[in-house]
């Protein structure tokens, strides 16, 4: 460890002096022979066992993210320890469908296959529309339920549960494993230590055919908690500060990591950790995943023994008790997993929950964060109340909610007091175990007695679906998780998110507010946070180890830096490695510019929403109509070759794969962008198009054609048809943003663009007799190049189906 941080030091010094230009080979690091420790510690059980965890687990540092990547990647080379913007395949743990079960079988049989890989590995729920009773609606529930008993998958039938829930309670999610959902919300699972992340349906069918898929590991975030909550405030009020708080896309499409003192983490229970992995999918991340703590430990431990109670007394009518036993948590804990010294993150951010109050989301925007009492003041006067949803609908959920009914009914001569008949108040278990347990302690029913109307285990009124939605003009408050507009009812509607205590309150009086027993924040009404850990330099305290490793981690910066703006170019040549290329995949892609100056471009504007379900929509006409709602002469200025560079989170809104599909039509081989809509991305390479992000040419072109005045301002944001949701929660298109002044929608530059696949580099020469430079880029793996040379994910599926029938 010492002599490679000598070595790092040494670096910093040579660059510093000018010196790392001329360096005559790469830099290599030397083993350490260095004893740590006397013979007789390593001897002695009670030291090593100590000095055992203390232990980096491999010779990179990697995050806890990293690390359980690492362990669902197949086909890595030798030695080769995955990291942050990495490709990989992963083979996940679980994959979880829902009701788009039936869509995504569809996908799967139309690839050939015959039957699911590995039926162990997925799991089906229905979960979103169980209200509906309509057959259309019941016949595909049939089907899904038939297909999940063909295929000897596990399969929960409507009114057990909201699917994420159950992921949870059967154990299925599993902590320092990788699971994935085809629903956004598979986030949740980062709460019991498990990484979580959403998957479109292709690639469900991919799981299913193949058991595997591709993903490329997101920058990651840590996001370190401090202190801990004062009375009454919870772990709903948590995310909605940090999403309310954080609103600048600081995490979006990161991967979170929680980190705090173990007092911290003690005083976050798990439930209220699901509550918060579960809406860092509002926050814009791809994840949100807990430590493998002692407070995780206790949690498993309770499950497994009730677990074993059930199955010993023939009261389970399934195998939860093979998936949540003692012996798999002792393996789990013997081997757990922890984030390395020294591992690098995106970016880190602090929220000190001392100073938290409870907060309230909206109206309409878990961008909007708004102190209760605030609130409290304006006398907002509520219609609907619900107390639904995978994020707080759990027993603890119910019985805080309860709590305010049956405190207000000790001065009510004992009786449980009824709401206004103004409100109506909704409430639906995450779980029907989840239900049963609030049944045994009394909450389920105080919540009746106060005039709630009850609703089937499941999604509902979160999802717009079902009895209970919101009417033009009507306020509501929900202990869900997105309060977008229009998604639960009317777009005339105002929608809250608030914690289960501050919706029952709000339900008891007819008005926004709280139950009252929480305590005022420390240090008056500020909220505590900001970027870094929060600990002032002035007052911070450092080991001799970790003062080297923030030396170490600021020579790292400037090196890097440097390396960027190009300042060590010959020793950046001499350290490169090439990246292998698949025979016959081409080595270099390059062509004119063609830049649309815009941010937000949204799925929309590439491919107009009238068009996304006819189905005989042909590819000139798919070309003709790329980009129209951007820019109806983008047709006529673009040719077959030409480089379509855009701004920043390029391809946001719906799922729709013609967003991609519609670009390879205009014979674009590549789309460069300031950086992609998550989704977008997927789709981009499960339909062969490829895509690199490169900031600094979206920055250049800004600077050369863009009026130097101008200033750019939101702009009206480009509809989306209320049938173009493919799936049931994709979130609204972000507003498009472009400059004020802008002359030209989409300009043909005269500059070249070259990406040089081999040397993760591009090339850019801006225009004859211009400048010209070069930066390096993500790698282009061998297993993305090969899903991109099969024309896509279906058919690299398809070739996998081919070649495993032919090898039986």
């Amino acid at each position: 460890m010492y002599w490679n941080s000598f070595f790092q030091l040494e670096k910093f010094k040579r660059l510093q002096n000018g010196q790392l230009e001329t360096m005559s080979r790469p830099y290599i690091s030397t083993a350490n022979r260095r004893q740590d420790v006397f013979h007789s510690q390593l001897e002695d059980p009670s030291s090593a066992a100590i000095l055992s965890s203390l232990k980096t687990s491999s010779p990179v540092p990697q995050t806890l993210t990293e690390k359980i990547v690492q362990r669902y990647s197949v086909g890595l080379p030798k030695d080769k320890f995955v990291r942050s913007g990495d490709y990989v395949t992963l083979a996940p743990h679980k994959c979880m469908t829902h009701d788009n079960s039936w869509p995504v079988a569809l996908k799967f049989m139309k690839l050939g296959a015959s039957e699911i890989r590995d039926p162990d590995q997925i799991v089906m729920t229905l979960d979103h529309d169980v209200q509906n009773k309509s057959e259309s609606n019941l016949k595909k529930y049939r089907q899904i339920e038939e297909f999940a008993k063909k295929n000897k998958v596990d399969f929960y039938g409507a009114g057990r549960g909201i699917g994420h829930q159950i992921m949870i309670e059967e154990g299925y999610a599993w902590p320092s494993t990788l699971a994935v959902a085809s629903d956004s919300h598979s986030n949740m699972y980062g709460g019991i230590g498990c990484v979580g992340t959403p998957v479109v349906r292709t690639d469900a069918a991919s799981i299913w055919a193949t058991g595997r898929t591709w993903w490329q590991i997101p920058p990651i975030a840590r996001v370190e908690l401090k202190n801990i909550l004062p009375k009454g405030v919870t772990g709903k009020d948590v995310i909605i500060s940090l999403a309310g708080l954080f609103n600048n896309d600081e995490v979006l499409n990161h991967a979170i990591e929680f980190t705090g003192s173990e007092e911290t983490m003690r005083s976050i229970p798990v439930d209220d950790r699901l509550a918060i992995a579960n809406m860092t999918t509002e926050w814009g991340a791809l994840s949100g995943l807990f430590p493998i703590d002692p407070v995780l430990h206790g949690w498993l431990r309770s499950k497994a023994t009730m677990a074993a109670l059930y199955n010993s007394s023939n009261l389970a009518d399934n195998n939860t008790h093979t998936r949540f036993n003692h012996a798999r948590i002792d393996e789990l804990y013997k081997n757990q997993l922890t984030a390395d010294k020294g591992a690098k993150y995106a970016k880190t951010l602090f929220l000190d929950l001392s100073t938290l109050s409870p907060y309230v989301s909206g109206p309409n925007s878990v961008k909007i964060a708004t102190p209760l009492k605030e609130l409290e003041a304006l006398d907002l006067e509520i219609d609907k109340a619900y107390l639904v949803s995978c994020t707080n609908s759990r027993a603890s959920d119910l019985a805080a909610a309860a709590k305010v009914f049956k405190d207000a009914a000790k001065g009510n001569g004992g009786i449980i007091p009824r709401i206004p008949k103004s409100v109506n108040f909704y409430i639906a278990a995450a779980s029907l175990p989840e239900q049963q347990a609030a049944e045994e302690e009394g909450d389920w029913q105080a919540l009746l007695d106060a005039g709630a109307q009850p609703l089937p285990a499941g999604c509902g009124p979160c999802i717009g679906l079902g009895t209970g939605l919101l009417e033009p003009g009507e306020v509501g408050i929900s202990a869900s998780n997105r309060n977008f507009k229009g998604r639960m009812g009317s777009t005339e509607a105002k929608a809250y998110l608030a914690s289960p205590e501050v919706v029952a309150a709000s339900a008891l009086s007819g008005k926004i507010r709280g139950p009252g027993w929480y305590q005022d924040p420390v240090g008056g009404t500020e909220v505590l946070r900001g970027a870094g850990d929060g600990i002032k330099e002035e007052t911070r305290m450092m080991s001799v180890e970790e003062a080297l490793e923030k030396i170490i981690g600021q020579a790292d910066k400037v090196v890097e830096e440097a390396e960027q703006r190009g300042l060590t170019g010959q020793a950046q040549k001499q350290k490169q490695s090439l990246t292998k290329i698949l025979p016959g995949f081409a080595d270099q892609v390059a062509g004119e510019i063609v830049f649309c100056d815009a941010d937000n471009i949204n799925t929309d504007g590439i491919y107009p929403g009238k068009y996304t379900y006819q189905d005989d929509v042909t590819v000139d006409k798919m070309a003709e109509v790329c980009m129209s709602n951007y820019d109806p002469k983008f047709a006529s200025l673009v040719k077959e070759g030409d480089i379509l560079v855009s701004g920043f989170n390029f391809g946001c809104g719906s799922s729709r794969e013609q967003a991609a599909t519609a670009i390879l039509a205009k014979k674009i081989p590549i789309i460069v962008a300031g950086s992609f809509g998550n989704i977008f991305s997927r789709n981009s390479i499960n339909n062969a198009l490829m895509g690199v992000e490169v900031p600094r040419l979206v920055q250049r072109l800004r600077e050369v054609f863009s009026d130097a005045t101008s200033s750019h301002v939101q702009k009206s944001a480009i509809s989306e048809p209320e049938n173009n949701r493919q799936s049931l929660d994709s979130p609204p298109p972000a507003p498009q943003n472009g400059p004020q002044l802008e002359k030209m929608l989409t300009r043909r530059t005269g500059w070249k663009f070259l990406w040089d696949v081999r040397r993760s580099q591009v090339e850019v020469q801006e225009g004859d007799g211009g400048p010209k430079w070069s930066q390096a880029v993500g790698e282009l793996p061998p297993n993305v190049q090969e899903i991109i040379a099969r024309g896509g994910l279906e058919k690299w599926v398809q070739s996998q189906i081919t070649k495993s029938g032919s090898q039986k």
